[in-house]
């Protein structure tokens, strides 16, 4: 059996990681007739350095078979450049079934592109829901979903969500399965290789500073709104623990470009450090007080590593981390977002009960089964 693996993104590297590491480790015990080929496809959609090159290596999984390089552009001029490239390496390679994860441009191009040409969908990570379809990612989400043969779901929640949007039903010959989360997997077996290098090297101490990140465009595509987050994150700053803010390339170009937010940054008590790779956000994230982000993979780490979030959007795909109280939804004011930071500060978290609310860290081989069957 031959797979594709579509991956573009930060994320997908993580969730990649984790399955390409169970299926080595089926085809360690299986005939050579069942085994899985395996072959990687890179978008390009994250082509810094820092965001992509690095993540293979530290990851310990193959570099990738093809690497397209597609780069920035429009959401248009991304997808379409995607699905030309694609096709090509979906014709020549033949898979049997083409894996995508989560909700990128990458993973849209990738289900359209196999789906037209006959190929099966598996899409990891299904079923996720902000009902906010602003977000490019609730429509990439929508879509893959509703062309996709094996649907494989991180929770409860989202298997509810696609039956109430009519998935599976006898017009659609798919599967859905709760395989619980990939990103659980990966907080386990990495957090066990992860070292506190990162704090020395950065002068931090443990439970001493808070964790930021911003990186969606609906965060950053307005010097408004980005300058309403750092003023929260300099107040936070100046009143509770310094902000530590491993800086996206999208934000920091933003940032370049306006003078005003240029001026804001260098006044600001905001410690502003380069994009940092995966084991090294495992450390920074274990050791930090709390966690503030726009980001649903850094929700769900912080809940893993037993970390409090506040999430700077209006809404989550998580929400059962709020349900449970790990999480709180902030927005994006600077008032709201502080009263959040303190109301978070002040819990006691060893008083606050831990649900498994993502399966038991075995969701890379169950998804192998499902790949299998």
């Amino acid at each position: 059996m031959k797979i594709l693996t579509i991956v573009g993104a930060r994320p997908q590297f993580i969730k990649a990681a984790v399955v390409s590491r169970a299926i080595a480790e089926y085809n360690s015990h299986c005939s050579l007739k069942k085994l899985i080929e395996e072959k990687i496809v890179h978008t390009g959609q994250h082509y810094d350095k820092n965001m992509s090159d690095v993540f293979f290596e530290e990851m310990r999984i193959p570099k990738p078979h093809y690497n397209l390089a597609i780069g920035s552009g429009t959401h248009a001029e991304q997808t379409g450049n995607m699905m030309i490239a694609l096709e090509k390496v979906f014709l020549e390679e033949k898979p049997d079934m083409v894996l995508v994860y989560g909700d990128t441009n990458s993973t849209l191009a990738g289900s359209l592109t196999a789906v037209k040409i006959h190929i099966p969908v598996v899409h990891v990570e299904a079923g996720l829901r902000s009902f906010n379809r602003n977000m490019p990612e609730e429509i990439n989400r929508i879509l893959t979903d509703q062309i996709s043969t094996l649907l494989l779901c991180p929770t409860d929640t989202a298997v509810e969500n696609l039956k109430n949007e009519g998935i599976p039903n006898k017009h659609i010959n798919c599967r859905v399965i709760n395989c619980g989360d990939t990103m659980n997997d990966a907080a386990i077996f990495y957090g066990g290789l992860s070292t506190d290098k990162w704090l020395k090297d950065n002068k931090l101490q443990s439970n001493n500073y808070i964790l930021a990140t911003i990186h969606r465009a609906e965060s950053t595509n307005t010097p408004e709104r980005l300058s309403m987050l750092i003023t929260a994150l300099d107040n936070i700053s100046r009143e509770y623990y310094q902000v530590v803010w491993p800086m996206h390339p999208r934000t920091r170009a933003m940032i370049n470009y306006n003078p005003e937010l240029k001026k804001q940054i260098e006044e600001s008590q905001i410690k502003i450090i380069e994009p940092i790779g995966y084991l090294e956000m495992v450390c920074a994230e274990k050791n930090c007080k709390i966690i503030l982000t726009d980001s649903g993979g850094v929700q769900k780490e912080a809940f893993f590593h037993k970390k409090l979030c506040v999430t700077m959007r209006t809404e989550t795909e998580w929400v059962e981390l709020v349900q449970a109280g790990w999480n709180k939804i902030a927005g994006l004011e600077p008032e709201n977002i502080i009263k959040c930071v303190k109301e978070m500060l002040s819990i006691d978290i060893t008083k606050l009960s831990y649900p498994n609310l993502y399966g038991n860290g075995t969701a890379g081989k169950r998804i192998v089964e499902e790949l299998v069957k």
